[in-house]
């Protein structure tokens, strides 16, 4: 298992990790597609994770989740982590899971490795909390 605050974004990557969602964002429709935004997090990171048709429906806030074979890549402009086809999402538990929500993984500017353009590297902070669920004050 991998914590969030070392996945880096890549078309496509093998990210087995466990977090607990904190917030899911509305349902939206594209094309008979249907999809939300969610905020997760481990002892280590936050990072907006996708979910996808039926899964919309099943998993809720204070839900642990067990991912396999994700991707960290962006989706529509956003960096977010999801389960991607040959992935696998499996709540195993609630509530119980130490957590931070920053940094944001998903709110920092990544660019080319220099050593290697194949990889990325860590750049700015855009924000060092979720610009999407804003944290409550």
């Amino acid at each position: 298992m991998i914590f969030l605050k070392d996945i880096v974004p890549a078309a496509s990557n093998n990210i087995d990790t466990r977090f607990i969602l904190l917030d899911k964002g509305k349902i939206t429709v594209e094309a008979q597609n249907r999809s939300c935004l969610t905020l997760v997090a481990d002892e280590t990171a936050a990072v907006h994770f996708q979910l996808w048709g039926w899964e919309c429906d099943i998993f809720q806030p204070g839900d642990i989740v067990d991912l396999s074979n994700g991707i960290f890549s962006f989706q529509r402009n956003n960096l977010v982590l999801r389960a991607g086809k040959r992935g696998k999402i499996e709540k195993v538990g609630e509530f119980t899971l130490s957590y931070v929500e920053t940094p944001n993984m998903s709110e920092i500017s990544w660019g080319p490795d220099p050593n290697n353009p194949k990889k990325y590297v860590q750049g700015s902070i855009v924000s060092p909390y979720s610009r999407i669920f804003p944290p409550v004050r």
